[in-house]
C-alpha cells in the first residue's frame, strides 16, 4: 500500500517534550504500540540496539528510554510526568532490560523489544525515520509495515483458514493480511477497529485464539488507494498551472486530498500548531531551568544585551535570534514544543518565521499561511530525502529546517511561487553536508548554534530570492542531491557521537560531568524509594 507524507504527520508535528523526535517521540509511538500488542499487560520488557546503528550511544541521553518507557505506560509525547519516566516505569511494576549486541540491524534507529506478562510472550521490531516517524518492521517473527496510521487489529490463530475470506465479507477494510512466524495471525488495516459483535463471532470460531486492537499514533491516518495531487514541486507546477495558487494554497489542497480532510480543518489544524510555537517562545523568553542539560538560558542574555544596545543593530535578525534561542531552550528544558521538521530543529522554522512576523506586525493567519508553505517543501524532503540527522546528518534536521522557513518567510512578503521554490533550494544548497556531532549526547550544542544559523540563512536566502537571485538548481534536484550526500556521511558524522565535536577534549569533560551528576541524582532517587 502506498503511502505519501503528511504535513502533520511527518512535516510540523509532533507536538511533544524531549530533546529528539527521532529518540524520544519516535520511541513513545513503538512503546504505545508495544502497550497495545500486549493489551495493556506488560510486566518484563528486554530492548535490543545494535552497536552500529545510532541509539547504541543515544538511546539514553537523547531520550530514547523515555519515550519507550511513557509508551510502555501509555502516555502522550506532551505528558507532563516524562522527566520521571523511572520512577513511573518502577512504580508500575514494570521490570526493563536494554542490551548492546549485534542484531543484524539495517537501520541505524532499530528497536528490537521482546515483551512478557504471565500469560504471554510477544516480539516486536521498530525503527524511528526521522522526525517522529516510526516504521514497526516484525511482529512475533512476521514481516509487517505498520506507521501507526491505521486502527491496526491482530487476529492470532492456529491457521488462518477462511478467516480472510469472512473478514473480507463481513468488514469494510483497507487491507486483512495473513501472517507466519512464531505466532500466526490476521492483520487487518481500517480507519476504526472490528465492532464488537464481529469480534465475538471471530472469537467463537476454534482457529482464533485472541485478538488484539493497536491503535494509530499519527494524527492523520492513511487509507487504501490515498492519492495526492503532486509529490514533487515539479509536479507541483504542473498542477498549478491553470489554478495560480499561493505555495500556502498548494500545501492545503495537498493536505485535504491526502488526510481527507475539508482545507479549513487543515488551516484551523496548522493555526493550533502556530499558538503552540508561540506559547513555546513566549515560555522560553522568560528563561528557563533544568538540571540535565549543557547551556542555560542563553536567550534571557541576548534580550538584556538587546536593551542596552550592546548588539549589532539589526531589529528582525535578532528578533529571529533570540526566538530561535528561546523555542530550543524550552525544548532542552522539557517543555512542550512542536518538531518542525524534528526536536533538534525546532528552533529554525518558528524562530524565523514567527520572530520576522512579531517584528513587522504581520497577523496571526498569514503567520498560518507561511507555515503551510513551509509545510510543503518538508512533504517534498520527506518524500525523496530525510528528516533523520542519524541517516542525513545536521542537512538533515536544521538543513530542512532552513529550506522550509525560507520559502514561508517569502510567503510572508507575498512574495511569488517561483521566488518561495528559490530560496528553499538556495536554503538548501547552504546546508549541504552539515555534520551531526552533539555535545555530551545533548541535543543543546552545537544544536544551538546551528539552529540560529539555519534561520538566518533562511532569512537571507528568501532576500535573496525576493530580489530574483537565481538559484541555479530547482528544489527537486537539490533534495535529490540531499539524499546523496546524507549516504555519504560517514557513520561517525551522523548522531552517533564519535566525531566531530562530540570527541573533543572539553566535550568528554562535559559528558563525565553529566554522568557524576545524573549518578548522584540517581543515588538520591534510590534512598528515597
Amino acid at each position: 500500500m502506498e503511502t505519501y507524507p503528511s504535513i502533520f504527520n511527518d512535516v510540523i508535528g509532533p507536538v511533544m517534550r524531549g530533546p529528539s523526535s527521532s529518540h524520544c517521540a519516535a520511541s513513545l509511538r513503538i512503546g504505545r504500540i508495544c502497550r497495545d500488542l500486549m493489551d495493556s499487560e506488560i510486566r518484563e520488557v528486554y530492548i535490543e540496539f545494535d552497536p552500529n546503528g545510532s541509539l547504541a550511544t543515544t538511546h539514553k541521553g537523547q531520550g530514547s528510554d523515555m519515550g519507550l518507557f511513557g509508551g510502555f505506560l501509555g502516555w502522550e509525547a506532551f505528558e507532563e510526568r516524562l522527566p520521571d519516566y523511572l520512577q513511573a516505569i518502577d512504580e508500575a511494576g514494570i521490570k526493563t532490560k536494554i542490551e548492546i549486541h549485534p542484531i543484524g540491524a539495517t537501520h541505524p534507529n532499530t528497536y528490537k523489544i521482546t515483551l512478557r506478562n504471565e500469560k504471554e510472550t510477544r516480539e516486536l521490531t521498530a525503527i524511528s525515520i526521522g522526525g517522529g516517524m516510526i516504521e514497526v518492521i516484525e511482529i512475533d517473527g512476521a514481516m509487517v509495515s505498520m506507521a501507526g496510521d491505521f486502527h491496526e487489529t491482530l487476529i492470532y490463530c492456529n491457521t488462518p483458514g477462511n478467516i480472510v475470506e469472512f473478514i473480507e465479507r463481513a468488514f469494510p477494510c483497507d487491507e486483512v493480511k495473513a501472517h507466519q512466524g512464531k505466532s500466526n495471525f490476521i492483520e487487518i488495516k481500517s480507519n476504526k477497529f472490528l465492532p464488537p459483535g464481529l469480534c465475538e463471532e471471530l472469537l467463537a470460531m476454534e482457529e482464533v485464539l485472541f485478538i488484539r486492537k493497536l491503535n494509530p499514533v499519527l494524527p492523520v491516518g492513511s487509507r487504501k488507494g490515498l492519492t495526492v495531487p503532486f509529490i514533487t514541486a515539479e509536479e507541483m507546477l504542473d498542477y498549478n498551472k491553470d489554478k495560480n495558487l499561493q505555495l500556502w494554497e498548494l500545501a492545503v489542497d495537498y493536505e485535504s486530498i491526502r488526510g481527507n480532510i475539508s482545507k479549513e480543518e487543515v488551516f484551523e489544524k496548522m493555526r493550533e500548531i502556530v499558538v503552540i510555537m508561540q506559547n513555546a517562545i513566549t515560555l522560553g523568553l522568560k528563561g528557563t531551568e533544568y538540571a540535565d542539560r549543557i547551556l542555560g538560558s542563553q536567550s534571557v542574555g541576548f534580550q538584556q544585551r538587546l536593551k542596552e544596545n550592546k548588539l549589532v543593530e539589526g531589529d528582525v535578525l535578532n528578533k529571529v535570534i533570540m526566538f530561535t534561542s528561546a523555542m530550543m531552550e524550552v525544548k532542552s528544558s522539557m517543555g512542550v514544543v512542536v518538531a518542525a521538521p524534528t526536536a533538534g530543529s525546532c528552533g529554525a522554522l518558528p524562530g524565523a518565521i514567527i520572530g520576522i512576523s512579531t517584528e513587522l506586525g504581520i497577523p496571526q493567519d498569514e503567520v498560518v499561511k507561511a507555515m503551510l508553505a513551509a509545510g510543503i517543501i518538508g512533504v517534498f524532503i520527506a518524500a525523496h530525502a530525510t528528516f533523520a540527522a542519524e541517516v542525513g546528518g545536521c542537512m538533515a534536521e536544521c538543513g530542512s529546517g532552513s529550506g522550509m522557513a525560507a520559502a514561508g518567510i517569502v510567503g510572508l512578503k507575498n512574495g511569488t511561487l517561483d521566488q518561495s521554490l528559490a530560496a528553499a533550494s538556495m536554503a538548501l544548497q547552504s546546508s549541504l553536508g552539515m555534520i551531526c556531532d552533539m555535545i555530551a549526547d545533548r541535543v543543546e550544542a552545537p544544536c544551538l548554534n546551528r539552529n540560529v544559523m539555519a534561520a538566518t540563512n533562511a532569512l537571507s536566502c528568501a532576500n535573496m530570492a525576493l530580489s530574483n537571485y537565481n538559484h541555479l538548481i530547482p528544489l527537486d534536484e537539490v533534495i535529490e542531491t540531499m539524499k546523496r550526500v546524507g549516504d555519504a556521511i560517514p557513520n561517525t558524522l551522523r548522531c552517533t557521537g564519535l566525531g566531530g565535536l562530540a570527541i573533543t577534549k572539553t566535550a568528554k569533560k562535559i559528558e563525565a560531568m553529566l554522568e557524576q551528576n545524573e549518578n548522584e541524582r540517581s543515588k538520591t532517587f534510590f534512598k528515597v524509594c
